[in-house]
């Protein structure tokens, strides 16, 4: 009997069939799943990457419950077209402290990646006044009301707790100054000393315009002006280049 009077009899044995289907599924599936109990994070890590400031982090809850991310995506692909577009594709080490992320599906408005540094504070509070003025194409309506709303935020300690349960590397300092940091992050003359030890790269200072007050506005742009400017892609462009 040759090797393909034995391949027949299982094609025309459905019962063997589906026995050794499983059974290569199975052998198959143990030898992908096991190495990973062994890991004790499957995301390679990025130089640069840290958790949200209390500030970046009650700006990104506003641009949740806002919907931003309906019509901005936050993951670059790795194709030409989208990386001369919005910059270096983006890494999984990028979100690995969004609880969700915010990879998006859909682009009604650009990619919001590597926002960060791309335009100033004004131009931030103009778009999101009126998206025309700066935009004249634009669809996206109006959040002038942030400006005009002040950053309740009862616990944002409790907040960085929570996060911590999930896996982010809040430190006890970290939730004990969380108030602190917050209100020192967007005031001019704060002393943001322990701001920028905690959180290196964040963005100080007036966001919104006004220095007197802690807006909804001053938060939702904290966190746009840090997307995608933790980590420092030269190295990673020079070593393509390389190979």
């Amino acid at each position: 009997m040759s090797i393909f009077d034995k391949h027949e009899k299982i094609e025309t044995n459905a019962t063997l069939l589906l026995v050794l289907s499983l059974l290569v599924v199975t052998i198959g599936g143990i030898v992908e799943i096991t190495p990973l109990f062994y890991l004790q994070n499957t995301i390679e890590k990025a130089e640069g990457v840290r958790p949200y400031s209390p500030l970046e982090l009650a700006g990104r809850d506003i641009y949740i419950r806002e919907g931003c991310y309906l019509c901005h995506s936050q993951m670059i692909r790795p194709f030409r077209d989208e990386v001369e577009r919005y910059g270096h594709y983006s890494l999984a080490a990028e979100s690995m402290y969004d609880h969700p992320f915010q990879w998006g599906s859909k682009r009604t408005g650009p990619d919001l990646a590597r926002v960060g540094g791309r335009y100033s504070n004004e131009w931030h509070v103009e778009h999101l006044i009126e998206p025309r003025s700066v935009v004249p194409e634009s669809i996206m309506p109006s959040y002038s009301f942030l400006k005009d709303t002040p950053l309740k935020i009862e616990n944002i300690a409790a907040h960085l707790v929570a996060n911590r349960r999930v896996g982010v590397p809040y430190t006890d300092e970290d939730i004990e100054n969380a108030a602190a940091d917050l209100a020192a992050q967007a005031n001019p003359d704060a002393d943001t000393s322990g701001v920028e030890e905690r959180y290196p790269k964040a963005k100080l200072g007036d966001f919104d315009g006004d220095p007197t007050r802690l807006t909804e506005m001053d938060a939702l742009i904290a966190y746009l002006q840090m997307l995608g400017t933790l980590v420092d892609f030269s190295a990673y462009d020079a070593e393509a280049n390389y190979r």
